[in-house]
């Protein structure tokens, strides 16, 4: 006969997490259920699968902890049922027995781990502890996505400091007006993001919203991409084209990196702004423009003032309603959920099954300085998905900088080359990652200081800052 042993009756408060052990062996199953009760859990105890079956058709569980070899049906057969009675849940797979075969499909099958008996206590506690940790952050961010009833717009802005609650309630707050924003920040805060945000909860999200990223490209293009241009206005010109301008009629124009806009750019953007007309390049006909513009850049705009490079009467037109988003060494509780959205993005992209960040790979992740932000931390963890060959994220896959490995002034010595020898193309990109990302910390953002603090020109400065993502 089928038995299922059940645990104390559950608090009445915020249930904790729930875990449900299977093995045929009694001694085990009390085993993992002192051990596992003592962490605060509630443990569920089934002697067989068929019984584990039947109570996971009743009871919500969370971590499925099962042997694999036992007399009526397996392990692997009891996770395959738990998926398809609930796909989020975790299982951890043990055996006396382990093979390659088993391990696979179990992998296969979404097992987050796989420990061979006998086994260390200690280490299975700490693999239930990150695997209910990584659950929760992904329960807390739909939830709190939920709560700010944002579910598409906000959908890639992700936060529960109280620094990012304020900047959603500002998004709320502003969206529905015709307001000119004015977005600043550090590279990589995620500004882009924003400005899609607000767009798509404004009045004007059935329309069109067009971005300009206002550094990327020689004044004389920027005018044509903003404005357009009439037939023969210049070499090159074979036809009338619409700017961006008119493209967003009745829409909303991002304008990235405002702050690199040439003087001349200047003048004719903030006519634009207080006539709400503009020209084609080489036309005559004005034409109005219904637009909303979200201006960004990280630069210091009142700096670039007092030197004479930014229009102070545009900065007062596009800083009508300012939004600063804070870096994310400032936001460092975010750190965890940011994380675990791009594990689970890159898992999905890469096809692979990784359930979670270890505490060693996270503590390194939420005691790095970033530079780089979001983008950096993004990286970091496409990078550490697709290297990492374990179920959990674990430092060695992690860039050499956020595992604190130093970027060296001094020339290497080469008869210090290790016997087992090293990656050295991947050795200089690193430095050379780190010397470009810490000029442009120590410029404050402005890439000709930071050019000029390595010796390069701004072209050059300019393409690696492109190739390392450091925008």
């Amino acid at each position: 006969m089928n038995t299922v042993e059940q645990p104390a009756a559950p608090s009445t408060d915020r249930r904790p997490p729930r875990i449900l052990v299977v093995d045929d062996e009694r001694s085990m199953r009390e085993l993992l259920a002192i051990v596992l009760r003592r962490e605060g859990y509630e443990v569920l105890l089934a002697e067989n699968g068929r019984a584990a079956i039947d109570l996971l058709e009743r009871e919500p569980v969370d971590i499925l902890i099962s042997d694999i070899k036992m007399p009526d049906l397996s392990g692997v057969d009891v996770l395959r049922a738990a998926k398809k009675i609930d796909q989020d849940i975790l299982g951890i797979m043990i055996t006396a027995f382990a093979s390659t075969e088993t391990a696979v499909e179990a992998m296969r099958l979404g097992a987050c781990d796989y420990l061979s008996k006998p086994f260390d206590i200690d280490l299975l506690k700490m693999k239930v502890r990150e695997k209910i940790e990584n659950r929760q952050l992904r329960q807390e961010n739909v939830l709190l996505k939920r709560t700010l009833g944002l579910a598409h717009q906000f959908s890639n802005i992700i936060g529960r400091s109280e620094a990012m609650l304020a900047v959603f309630k500002m998004i709320e707050t502003v969206a529905r007006t015709n307001s000119t924003i004015l977005l600043t920040g550090e590279s990589g805060t995620g500004k882009g993001l924003v400005a899609q945000a607000i767009h798509f909860h404004s009045l004007r999200r059935d329309k069109p919203m067009v971005s300009l990223n206002c550094g990327a490209m020689p004044e004389n293009l920027l005018e044509s991409e903003l404005f357009g241009h009439m037939r023969g206005a210049f070499t090159g010109a074979d036809s009338n084209k619409k700017g961006l301008l008119e493209v967003a009629e009745r829409g909303s124009v991002f304008l990235d990196e405002i702050g690199e806009m040439s003087p001349v750019m200047q003048v004719k953007l903030l006519r634009v702004l207080q006539e709400r007309k503009f020209r084609r390049v080489g036309g005559l006909e004005e034409t109005q423009a219904d637009i909303r513009i979200i201006a960004a850049t990280n630069q210091d705009l009142t700096k670039l003032i007092s030197e004479g490079r930014f229009r102070e009467d545009l900065f007062y037109r596009i800083n009508v309603i300012p939004i600063s988003l804070p870096p994310l060494r400032e936001r460092r509780e975010d750190i965890p959920l940011l994380a675990a959205h791009f594990l689970n993005k890159y898992n999905e992209q890469m096809n692979k099954e990784i359930a979670g960040v270890s505490h060693e790979a996270m503590d390194l992740l939420q005691n790095h300085e970033w530079p780089g932000n979001i983008r950096e931390l993004e990286n970091a963890m496409e990078r550490a998905v697709a290297l990492e060959p374990t179920p959990s994220i674990l430092p060695d896959s992690l860039p050499a900088s956020i595992r604190g490995e130093s970027h060296r002034m001094a020339v290497a010595d080469p008869n210090g080359l290790p016997e087992s020898g090293f990656d050295l193309e991947a050795h200089v990109k690193d430095i050379e990652r780190g010397y470009i990302a810490e000029a442009l910390k120590k410029a404050g953002g402005v890439q000709v200081k930071a050019a000029e603090l390595l010796g390069m020109s701004f072209r050059s400065f300019r393409y690696y800052v492109k190739k390392y993502n450091l925008r």
